[in-house]
């Protein structure tokens, strides 16, 4: 591939087949040379392109929450009332890392790594997700659904959390307590019960 014939889909095309390599093997085991002979590309046209292997895994990365990021932003939740849009969000959010766990096995790799290249990420996505929730936190408290007190990093913290572990710990889990937790069917009661209990953390009940 000539570098003046490289496109955005090709460089779209490199990072789809990088994020499994690095999901399935790691930053340290996942090998440029290979995922450039899965790609119609070569090994100096990705360094050409992306500058070193950091940062093809900085572009992975960065792609990874930017489909995140959209997943949550999108869906007219500023149109629902404030409970609603709450469970809306956490059902999109465990929907988007139970069908997408390579963001999942990315992050967790990023994390051993001790988040190196996370910080540097060619992406501003991640800077709405806290203003979004803290508005979403305003509305709920301004019109008496939500109560008091809630703070925006805990609330996208413990949604996150929640997602997260069903999919992190799925096979582990799942051996040592012989349970489902593959199945679309096991996936939706999760669902059910994460929207109740992030709901039911977020209400305001004056009954206490």
């Amino acid at each position: 591939m000539d570098k003046n014939n490289f496109t955005e889909r090709n460089r779209l095309d490199i990072i789809a087949v990088a994020t499994r390599h690095f999901a399935d093997k790691g930053f340290a085991g996942a090998r440029v040379d290979e995922i450039a002979a899965a790609t119609a590309t070569s090994k100096r046209m990705i360094y050409y392109h992306f500058g070193s292997k950091d940062g093809l895994y900085r572009a992975v990365l960065a792609q990874a929450y930017r489909g995140f990021r959209a997943a949550e932003a999108d869906h007219g939740l500023n149109e629902l009332p404030p409970m609603d849009a709450l469970e809306r969000l956490v059902g999109q959010t465990f929907d988007y890392h139970f069908h997408h766990p390579d963001l999942v096995r990315l992050v967790m790799d990023e994390n051993m790594r001790g988040g190196s290249q996370v910080a540097d990420m060619p992406d501003g996505h991640n800077e709405i997700v806290l203003p979004s929730t803290q508005a979403l936190i305003d509305r709920g408290v301004a019109d008496g659904s939500f109560r008091a007190g809630l703070d925006a990093v805990d609330l996208h913290m413990t949604i996150s959390a929640l997602a997260f572990y069903y999919v992190s710990n799925r096979y582990t889990f799942s051996g040592i307590f012989g349970v489902d937790m593959v199945s679309e069917d096991a996936a939706a009661r999760r669902r059910d019960q994460v929207i109740a209990v992030v709901s039911r953390y977020c209400r305001n009940d004056p009954a206490g």
